[in-house]
């Protein structure tokens, strides 16, 4: 079982060139994301998330990593009508970034375990 970590990370969400959101997460592990969106999508979507990572996890600068990923999973709307989105990791990369190579190699290290 894939360890998560609820983490509320503001996150950048790209469907296509005319429909991007922001939003933050939920919940993130090294092979997926949880995160909120305004609109329904379909299960199989594809998507570019950017995510940030703040000081405080980093232990250094804020680190950016982008991805692509594909949806697996929509929940119900909530009252709030922000739809429950899973999305499984299929590509990622670091934006530019002075982080720590540690924790870059961590993360790494996590994602291709």
């Amino acid at each position: 079982m894939m360890r998560r970590f609820d983490m509320r990370l503001p996150a950048i969400v790209r469907l296509d060139a005319e429909n991007e959101f922001h939003t933050e997460t939920q919940n993130v592990s090294a092979r997926g994301v949880f995160f909120y969106l305004n609109q329904p999508v379909s299960t199989g979507t594809r998507c570019e998330v950017t995510l940030t990572f703040p000081p405080h996890i980093t232990l250094t600068d804020a680190v950016r990593v982008r991805f692509t990923a594909r949806v697996i999973r929509v929940e119900a709307p909530l009252p709030s009508a922000r739809t429950g989105t899973a999305a499984v990791i299929e590509d990622y990369q670091f934006l530019k970034s002075t982080g720590s190579s540690d924790f870059l190699d961590a993360l790494t290290r996590e994602i291709t375990n």
